[in-house]
């Protein structure tokens, strides 16, 4: 059912209001039949979405209110959550800053509305990763984080004037032999090194490699290294061709 402007070749074409089968129903711009412009589309479920479309697909700036009473308002790529945006959780929790397909990806702030604690950091599909501070209400931790938890070296300052410096290591659990079922995530142990007056930090200065970061490098100097053997092997045919001549 649609009721609005039509071009010459009868599409849906300028503004209209239409209402589907399944109970879904859109008010909005309209572009050689497609959703193209601002809109307002109404989920039988109880979703909502304002925004901009461009060919039937969220695309540009809009706001979504999910059913559970969650709502993400940003920017939107091909229907996918992506670019600057923020995130209310049915919890209230908040997330706001980078995203990517859909996920949170790069940089951003995220609040816990229970505690009021808050990571101001990187992120990558969705999980904290990268140089990072978990700010709490007397103290906070600046590191660094991976597949969601704090890895390596880092220190926790504490409002009355101190740091305390140290790692965090994961623990490797001994399992007995021929056990097939999945090992538990392991949480990360603080193992503390010495306690100091204030320092500067800032997250440029946190060199410490993650785990995919030093793979990647390890994969890149051995790939190099690769590379350097079938040079010297090729050098060694060389000369050894003309030694026989």
């Amino acid at each position: 059912e649609y009721d609005g402007d039509r071009n010459s070749e009868g599409e849906r074409h300028g503004y209209g209001k239409a209402r589907f089968p399944n109970g879904d129903t859109y008010e909005g711009q309209y572009d050689c039949g497609l959703r193209s412009g601002r809109g307002t589309y109404r989920f039988k479920n109880g979703a909502l979405y304002t925004g901009n479309y461009l060919q039937n697909r969220k695309h540009g700036k809009g706001i979504f209110f999910y059913p559970d009473g969650s709502k993400y308002a940003g920017d939107w790529v091909d229907d996918q959550r992506q670019g600057y945006g923020e995130y209310t959780y049915a919890n209230g929790d908040t997330y706001t800053g980078e995203w990517f397909n859909h996920k949170r990806h790069g940089q951003g702030t995220y609040v816990y509305k229970d505690t009021g604690s808050k990571y101001v950091g990187g992120w990558v599909n969705g999980l904290q990763e990268g140089p990072a501070e978990l700010i709490h209400l007397n103290h906070r931790f600046q590191g660094r984080f991976f597949n969601g938890k704090p890895i390596g070296r880092g220190k926790y300052v504490f409002d009355i004037g101190c740091e305390q410096h140290g790692e965090y290591i994961q623990l490797q659990q001994e399992k007995e032999e021929e056990e097939e079922e999945e090992e538990a995530p392991v949480e990360p142990k603080w193992k503390a090194s010495e306690i100091t007056k204030l320092t500067p930090w800032t997250p440029q200065e946190e060199k410490t490699q993650s785990p995919r970061e030093a793979s990647l490098e390890a994969a890149a100097a051995t790939g190099a290294r690769d590379a350097g053997e079938e040079d010297e092997g090729r050098r060694e045919e060389e000369v050894n061709e003309g030694e026989a001549w």
